[in-house]
């Protein structure tokens, strides 16, 4: 086997491996019991009442903070985004022009 497949075999088990992780941790902080969701509903409302507007507010802002890391992320894959979309338009002139 050449040294370019090994490396794109092991940035394949990277890739995979890493995805595995986010999916495990993103099911962990997603599993709420019914006496969490209940209690976060209860404390929404209250809030609500307290407010005095009538409407629930969506989230507390300290409990819905994005970790760094994944706004980081985020920043890369837009940029990532962007020239992709950059180059696929550069090269859609040169073909049709």
């Amino acid at each position: 086997m050449r040294w370019w497949k090994a490396l794109g075999v092991a940035a394949f088990v990277g890739v995979a491996a890493t995805g595995a992780v986010i999916a495990r941790s993103e099911r962990q902080r997603r599993a709420y019991t019914p006496e969490q969701v209940r209690g976060r509903l209860r404390e929404r409302v209250a809030l609500a009442e307290v407010s005095g507007t009538g409407e629930v507010p969506a989230e507390p802002r300290a409990e819905t903070a994005v970790p760094a890391w994944r706004r980081r992320l985020t920043g890369v894959a837009k940029g990532v985004q962007r020239s992709a979309a950059a180059a696929l338009g550069w090269l859609r002139g040169r073909v049709g022009g």
